[in-house]
């Protein structure tokens, strides 16, 4: 919940009736090199070098199957890069709050803020999709393990850039 001087600030704001307006400063930049950065790993992570032979598998798909998909995937390609700038563009307001709040260097709260939002909103999400969609729980940890690794790495460029 709170601490007691997390309390105090909020009740002596709330008397005062005195509004805190925090300006975020967004390195468009960071946001844009953090997406490609994520779509990069993901090319990687689905590899037949990486784990693109087991998932290929547990989705059902034969090289000529996925040949025939990868085909067709264009416009999904660029709707998952336009979701990976969301997702840095607010990933990047977070840290901004998080570093604020806490103090902790960059790097630190990059990490610590990527793993956090993994942890609590992306991972109890497909969790609850595997169990309720009848999902296999490999196909889960290949999709959510390239997740976390996504979030993480854009939270690096972002406190880096």
């Amino acid at each position: 919940m709170f601490t007691t001087t997390q309390f105090c600030i909020i009740i002596s704001l709330i008397k005062s009736k005195e509004v805190i307006f925090l300006n975020i400063e967004v390195n468009y930049l960071a946001v844009l090199v953090a997406a490609v950065v994520s779509m990069a790993l993901g090319f990687l992570w689905y590899s037949p070098m990486v784990l693109g032979k087991p998932w290929m598998k547990l989705k059902g798909y034969t090289p000529e199957t996925l040949k025939k998909a990868q085909k067709e995937m264009g416009p999904f390609y660029a709707v998952s890069f336009v979701f990976a700038l969301i997702t840095a563009y607010v990933l990047t307001h977070v840290m901004t709050l998080s570093q604020n709040f806490y103090g902790y260097p960059e790097m630190q709260t990059g990490l610590m803020t990527a793993f956090f939002a993994w942890g609590g909103f992306m991972l109890p999400v497909q969790v609850t999709s595997t169990i309720f969609g009848d999902k296999k729980w490999a196909l889960l940890a290949i999709d959510t393990g390239y997740q976390l690794v996504s979030l993480l790495a854009m939270g690096l460029v972002i406190a880096y850039l």
